[in-house]
């Protein structure tokens, strides 16, 4: 089994979208039972919540609904995870920080970017964080996290995956 966890500020937004896509990609590629997900932040301000109304809204446009409960990351979750997969730089540096801190145990090459998988180049290492901004912005970040998380998926069948 795999193990995915996506990861960005207050797990209401970016990383419950990159779960819901990447879940239903998952299971439409009928690997559902060689790999699972989850997403959680690296802060605490929304524990307990599900995903913000407009990320909701937006994932619902799409055919996903989001049912996630907003969670902080902690040092367990870094053996219960093969991968890690940060929105933005702040949030991997906060992987990375637990991960030295905890256990040294991931790498470079299990601890990533999600727009690293991104198929259009871009200057831009980050997605975006809609939180403070409009509809449009909660569209933009749908479909970066659609597009990576194909690609990312790609990966890790070419990886680690025996179909």
């Amino acid at each position: 089994m795999i193990s995915v966890l996506f990861v960005c500020y207050g797990n209401i937004c970016r990383s419950p979208v990159a779960e819901g896509v990447f879940r239903s990609l998952v299971a439409e590629a009928g690997l559902s039972e060689q790999i699972q997900c989850d997403s959680a932040g690296t802060a605490s301000y929304h524990l307990g919540q599900l995903p913000d109304r407009r990320t909701r809204e937006n994932a619902l446009e799409h055919g996903l609904t989001l049912t996630h409960h907003a969670r902080r990351m902690i040092g367990e979750d870094l053996a219960r995870f093969d991968y890690f997969v940060a929105m933005d730089q702040t949030n991997l540096e906060a992987i990375e920080k637990l991960n030295y801190r905890s256990t040294g145990l991931h790498t470079n090459d299990t601890i990533f970017l999600l727009r690293e998988f991104d198929p259009i180049t871009s200057d831009q290492p980050n997605v975006p964080d809609p939180y403070y901004e409009g509809p449009e912005v909660f569209e933009e970040v749908y479909q970066i996290i659609d597009r990576c998380c194909q690609q990312l998926l790609a990966y890790l069948k070419s990886e680690r995956v025996n179909e």
